[in-house]
């Protein structure tokens, strides 16, 4: 058991993290801190967190378990606020989308103290944000990749991995690098895609009219649009060199699509579509299926 989580980000995931160690009888008391103060008031009044930190540096003060779950592009400058209080002994772990500019932020920032950072990716999430949201069966059944570097402390990375696995999670390893080029494939171009399919319909004079007719499987397809803005803008700058590339792919596959569509070629059309709907049909969610 842990005497304390210092919490940097009173959320979603932060939050349903914090209710997840709670109820797993992980840890004894929980200090959050967020950069808005009514978000980690409403965090103490739902019980996320038992006190309310000024600061990050003093959410972490005294913890020996830390979870970082912000924005990425706030993970360099929360470490340098944070690293003169985190001991050899403090397990300090994140929930980011990507892994090589959260590795290069930890190297930056952290110092001596770079071997207690495990970075981690826990594979859930909802199109909503907030504390409001927090949900204690979020990362229940989910996958955790957790992206260890040279220098990760054997004991940090086994904390982690035990940690996870405490809250039913599967708990998986990838080089950040290894990560950040798997999810670009099959997380961040989806959302792309999504954010600009919406856009394209919306950029039409009948665009609002046509979403109106829209059904099952356009609420589907373009669920993850929904997604938060600020935190979506910088996982896609974060992988931008990943997700370019799984763009140009996309792309040459939908042109590819388009040419078929084009020549009134049906019969490699379909063979076209029947290759995507038996893999897709085959597919699910497992250990598995998560790139190595």
């Amino acid at each position: 058991m842990f005497e304390q989580l210092g919490l940097i980000g009173c959320g979603l995931m932060g939050s349903s993290f914090a209710l997840a160690l709670k109820r797993a009888g992980l840890v004894k008391r929980i200090v959050g801190y967020s950069k808005s103060p009514s978000t980690t008031e409403r965090a103490r009044q739902m019980g996320v967190i038992d006190v309310e930190a000024p600061s990050a540096l003093l959410a972490v003060y005294g913890a020996d378990i830390v979870l970082l779950a912000i924005p990425v592009s706030g993970t360099e400058a929360t470490f340098k606020a944070i690293r003169h209080v985190v001991a050899p002994t403090t397990l300090v772990m994140d929930v980011g989308s990507t892994k090589c500019d959260v590795v290069d932020a930890a190297r930056r920032a952290l110092g001596e103290q770079l071997g207690s950072f495990v970075p981690c990716h826990p594979i859930t999430g909802k199109e909503v944000s907030g504390v409001e949201h927090a949900d204690v069966n979020l990362y229940a059944g989910k996958q955790v990749i957790l992206t260890p570097i040279e220098d990760t402390l054997s004991a940090q990375l086994q904390k982690a991995t035990e940690v996870w696995t405490a809250l039913g999670c599967q708990v998986l390893r990838m080089s950040p690098q290894a990560h950040d080029a798997a999810y670009a494939a099959v997380s961040h171009l989806p959302h792309l895609i999504a954010f600009a399919m919406i856009n394209g319909i919306l950029s039409q004079a009948q665009g609002h009219d046509y979403m109106a007719l829209a059904g099952p499987g356009f609420r589907d397809f373009t669920r993850i649009a929904a997604s938060a803005p600020e935190i979506w803008r910088d996982i896609l700058m974060a992988n931008r060199e990943e997700l370019l590339e799984q763009s140009r792919i996309f792309q040459q596959s939908l042109q590819s699509l388009e040419q078929l569509i084009s020549s009134g070629n049906e019969e490699a059309l379909e063979s076209k579509i029947r290759q995507a709907s038996e893999t897709r049909a085959k597919w699910r969610i497992s250990s598995h299926n998560t790139p190595k």
